[in-house]
């Protein structure tokens, strides 16, 4: 005979964890995931570092969603020494950049309409095409988790679900992206002033990744030091930093006196260190306006330091 011994807050289980919207949103994450990369394991294949990219984002995305779930649906994350909602925020917006990334990518680099040489053949091809199908898909089911769980104006929430903690999100994966542009060029090191620019992405980031580290384990600070007030002097601190760099970047390397202006026509296309500057350059600009834009809501914020 069995125990009727209820446990004293319900249920063991938490059903409405995947039943509720955000909890369809990551069962579909789950299952649009198994299948982009079990299509793509199976017939459709890849190769490269885009391949490997994309099936290593796909990989990461499945094991942290399965993770979410899995802690949401037994209440284990009431176990977990860490800010719960600030943590399923960050996730899902990094997962929705990583997936959006390799939604690009695969399709770009790897599906075609017409069928692939044999021994793949049209099946290979198909595979393809319906990884790609499912790459988009999976990129939505994050967004639509982002959507539904972001703050709004005025609303009382985890730093991580208002704009300015999402946006920390996608400046730190913008400035990856610059990394990784840096790493194809290393012509920054004849310049004092294209080295300052270095030292501004990796200080910015550094800090970036502090404040979402913060945030997640539920530090964020005490009466003496607001965390909200922080985070402003930083992120206006790091607006004038990135500023610097827009300005010295370009002229260090696209002005005649120190670089090129013009792509060289000999330069091989995807080994290019123009290209790189180029890359490096337009996404200056990018975390530049992420940073102006993260001020400004960062102004009108409010949170709950732990969930």
């Amino acid at each position: 005979m069995g125990s009727t011994v209820e446990p004293p807050g319900g249920g063991y289980l938490h059903l409405g964890a995947v039943t509720s919207p955000v909890g369809t949103a990551r069962v579909l994450q789950l299952a649009f995931g198994c299948a982009t990369f079990s299509l793509v394991a199976h017939r459709g294949g890849f190769a490269g570092a885009q391949g490997a990219f994309c099936m290593a984002a796909w990989g990461f995305c499945f094991a942290l969603s399965g993770l979410v779930v899995a802690c949401e649906v037994t209440r284990l994350h009431g176990c977990l020494r860490l800010s719960w909602g600030n943590f399923t925020a960050a996730f899902a917006m990094l997962a929705a950049l990583l997936s959006a990334t390799a939604a690009v990518l695969y399709p770009l680099y790897f599906a075609r309409l017409q069928c692939l040489p044999e021994p793949e053949g049209c099946a290979a091809r198909d595979f393809r095409l319906a990884a790609s199908v499912f790459a988009g898909l999976l990129f939505l089911a994050y967004a639509a988790e982002v959507a539904l769980t972001r703050a709004r104006p005025g609303q009382v929430a985890s730093y991580m679900a208002t704009v300015s903690g999402l946006l920390k999100i996608v400046q730190a994966f913008v400035a990856c992206i610059i990394f990784g542009a840096l790493v194809q060029d290393s012509g920054y090191r004849r310049y004092a002033a294209t080295q300052w620019c270095v030292a501004v992405y990796s200080l910015c980031f550094l800090a970036t990744v502090a404040v979402v580290a913060l945030s997640v384990l539920g530090h964020t600070g005490g009466p003496g030091c607001p965390f909200e007030r922080a985070v402003a002097v930083y992120t206006f601190l790091a607006v004038l930093l990135y500023l610097s760099a827009a300005v010295i970047w370009p002229v260090f390397c696209f002005d005649p006196k120190y670089g090129e202006p013009r792509r060289p026509p000999d330069c091989p296309r995807g080994s290019c260190a123009w290209d790189s500057r180029l890359v490096v350059a337009t996404f200056t600009y990018v975390n530049l306006l992420l940073y102006v834009a993260d001020l400004a809501y960062s102004q009108r914020i409010r949170f709950v330091p732990a969930l």
